[in-house]
């Protein structure tokens, strides 16, 4: 299956369009446009395609390299966490029987529900990235901590290392973790159905369930690959750093950790974007991990999951074919 993928990722052209994995649904970004297509519990498709508007539209200094990784990051993370309370919407836990609450009220009535509507999006990257941030950075630094009390004397290359473990570990607990989820399963499916799509398109098949349904799951230009790129370049650059600087106290590393998120978010965008755009045999080693663990988030899809990953993705092609060459 490997070797089938490395095959279809090079015999056609690669896209920029991208995609997330919604509640019964898809979201897809083109060049110009973005597009979610929901499965409604009546099971009817709700369609919601709009202009895409990127930052360096109005500020062109942001598409610069190293810049454009943190401002691209910012956005996809708005946009997903966007169309994901989109399609929440669709499938509400319960009823809503309760009269709203007075900070409801309040915050209705100084804010309008537009304004309001955006505050809680914007509150939930936060929270989101606070989490992920927390989790995947801060956790093993503070555990890294640990082990130097542990053993005393321990070198600085040995907290390094745990730390750098214990990041990668965490990373792929969280993953099986949620794999294991019935909710998030079937979400993992329409992941799976996102990235059918998207290969198929590239190997410039028409667009039907059957020739789909036949495309290999996992994705060499995955978001969850990324993520894991993230983790590794947040290994190597904080064992470089700290190296040169000897910092023991936890608090004080973590600290650094913050400061060097926007560099290890740069750089890690621009090395996918090289990796992602070639086929040579170092990329193909490179993209190896990240297509590994594409196996706890991304599953297979049934039609209906393909047909809404095609009706998604048609909703985003270009006017000007050959615009959205990677």
């Amino acid at each position: 299956m490997l070797k089938q993928l490395f095959l279809l990722a090079a015999s056609g052209f690669k896209t920029m369009i991208g995609g997330q994995a919604l509640i019964e649904g898809i979201l897809m970004m083109g060049p110009e446009k973005r597009s979610i297509v929901i499965r409604k519990p009546d099971g009817e498709l709700e369609v919601k395609t709009e202009p895409r508007k990127a930052l360096k539209d109005k500020y062109p200094f942001l598409a610069l390299p190293l810049l454009r990784g943190v401002v691209n990051f910012g956005s996809s993370m708005y946009n997903g966490v966007t169309a994901l309370m989109y399609s929440a919407e669709f499938y509400p836990e319960e009823e809503q029987t309760e009269e709203p609450s007075k900070v409801e009220k309040w915050l209705d009535e100084k804010l309008g529900s537009e304004k309001l509507t955006g505050a809680v999006i914007t509150l939930s990257v936060v929270m989101g990235l606070a989490f992920s941030v927390g989790l995947f950075i801060l956790l093993p630094t503070a555990l890294g901590g640990l082990v130097v009390r542990l053993f005393p004397g321990c070198p600085v290359w040995g907290r390094n290392l745990a730390e750098g473990v214990l990041k990668v570990v965490i990373f792929l607990l969280y993953l099986i973790l949620c794999s294991k989820m019935k909710d998030i399963r079937r979400t993992f499916q329409y992941h799976g159905a996102e990235h059918k799509t998207i290969f198929c398109y590239e190997a410039g098949l028409p667009l039907t369930v059957e020739n789909v349904r036949k495309q290999p799951k996992h994705h060499p230009r995955c978001g969850t690959s990324f993520l894991f790129v993230v983790i590794v370049v947040s290994i190597l650059l904080s064992s470089v750093i700290f190296s040169l600087v000897e910092v023991e106290n936890t608090f004080a590393r973590m600290g650094f950790h913050l400061l060097m998120l926007p560099a290890i978010v740069s750089i890690t965008y621009e090395f996918n974007r090289y990796v992602g755009g070639h086929d040579g045999a170092f990329c193909r080693l490179v993209r190896t991990p990240g297509m590994a663990i594409q196996r706890w988030t991304t599953f297979e899809p049934d039609d209906g999951m393909i047909e809404v990953g095609i009706r998604a993705l048609t909703e985003v092609l270009p006017q000007v074919e050959g615009s959205d060459c990677w």
